[in-house]
């Protein structure tokens, strides 16, 4: 199942200043980002349940080829797994439940997204 996110995410530098700043704005923009990622699974994956466990591929789509790759998919990579366990959509977010990621990046200056295809897998 393909989950799209329109829009990026603040970077993991950005989420670091602001965790250094005030702990509580770093929250803020972590449960915004978790927000934003339950309100596109609920239009992409709606009551799906994911029962086994799965390997996830994400594609970062940015506006340009500015901020370093592993700025732009960690932060990102922990707010979405969060939020599809908190949306129960995934029973965790461990290793018997993600067995694991990657990572490919592109550029699109006028529709920046995040495609994350999530794939059950046996055990």
């Amino acid at each position: 199942m393909k989950l799209v996110i329109m829009g990026s995410f603040p970077g993991l530098n950005e989420y670091i200043n602001a965790e250094r700043t005030n702990r509580y704005k770093a929250a803020a923009m972590k449960r915004q980002v978790e927000h934003t990622v339950t309100l596109a699974a609920r239009k992409c994956l709606g009551k799906k349940k994911f029962t086994r466990p799965v390997y996830m591929s994400y594609t970062w789509v940015e506006k340009n080829r500015r901020r370093d790759k592993d700025n732009v998919s960690s932060f990102g990579r922990k707010c979405i797994q969060d939020a599809l366990v908190k949306g129960n959509w995934l029973d965790g977010d461990g290793w018997k439940h993600i067995v694991g990621f990657q990572d490919s990046f592109s550029v699109d200056a006028d529709h920046p997204k995040i495609e994350v295809e999530i794939k059950e897998v046996e055990r």
